[in-house]
């Protein structure tokens, strides 16, 4: 059974193991959480101990575990060395995977990207929605002509202003990164698990990045994000703000005609993605929407 709950550690607490389940300990009071319902656990208090014996049960459960800083932003992470008995198989495939066929995979999911945004502004009423329909329509083989990077110029400013850019330092960003590493991690959980490896990637493909093929597939995934940073007052981006982004994977969106949440939403459309590999036809690519 694979889990479900997102679990944010952010004081002074002991974990520790008994009975299969992760026990959280601050002060007098103690907390008890079965292994098999979690799914991500992020720690995001550097005044947080554990147990080895509780990260060896973690890992055998599939579990994500995020570490954070000081400054309570992601720092690392902790995924076990195989998520599949076929792992090793798996992973002689996807080092062969053919030029062609991750050229067409990536390109039919920079455009979910797009159209992903393009909804999101559309239902925001944000005129420019309509510029991103002409992007998505042109993305060409493996995204040429960066329709992708164009899209992104105009859906930022449309949704946080004509001022804002993605590298500069302010709340709005701060947020969004967050949010993004959420994801980031959700995705990574999902594709050790299935049997492959985060390193090799369709389009990215740095040797700095440990999550190349993380980064590809959460991209239709980040409008879910910026939507939920827009709603938000950010006079400060403080630990209120990081549990509601972390509740993400709470939210429903519509998969296949049912409705499911988001972190089963990931499974879903991640096994999609590698039997769309495998067979070599993107149509097999399963995509969320918002709603019927």
């Amino acid at each position: 059974m694979s889990g479900w709950r997102t679990l944010v550690i952010d004081s002074c607490a002991k974990l520790d193991l008994s009975q299969k389940r992760m026990v959280v300990r601050r002060g007098n009071k103690v907390d008890k959480v079965l292994i098999e319902e979690i799914q991500t656990l992020i720690i995001e208090s550097t005044a947080v101990s554990l147990t080895a014996a509780l990260l060896a049960e973690l890992s055998k459960a599939k579990v994500k575990i995020v570490f954070c800083d000081e400054k309570h932003l992601p720092s690392a992470e902790l995924m076990p060395y195989y998520g599949a008995h076929d792992s090793t198989r798996k992973i002689r495939a996807q080092a062969k995977w053919a030029s062609e066929t991750k050229c067409n995979i990536w390109t039919t999911i920079v455009r979910e990207k797009i159209r992903k945004q393009q909804q999101l502004l559309e239902r925001l009423g944000k005129e420019k929605h309509h510029l991103l329909n002409e992007y998505q329509r042109t993305v060409e083989e493996a995204d040429a002509t960066n329709r992708e990077g164009q899209a992104a110029k105009v859906y930022f400013s449309a949704l946080f202003g004509l001022d804002f850019t993605r590298g500069s330092d302010c709340t709005v960003n701060a947020a969004l990164n967050y949010g993004y590493s959420i994801l980031l991690a959700a995705f990574s959980r999902e594709i050790v698990a299935i049997g492959y490896i985060t390193q090799l990637g369709l389009s990215h493909d740095s040797v700095f990045n440990h999550f190349n093929l993380a980064s590809d597939l959460m991209e239709p995934f980040r409008p879910l994000i910026d939507e939920m940073v827009y709603g938000m007052e950010l006079e400060i981006f403080g630990k209120e703000e990081k549990h509601q982004l972390v509740d993400v994977m709470n939210r429903q969106v519509i998969l296949k005609n049912r409705k499911e949440l988001v972190s089963n939403a990931i499974r879903l459309y991640c096994q999609s993605v590698f039997n769309a590999i495998d067979k070599n036809d993107p149509t097999l690519i399963r995509f969320y929407e918002n709603e019927l």
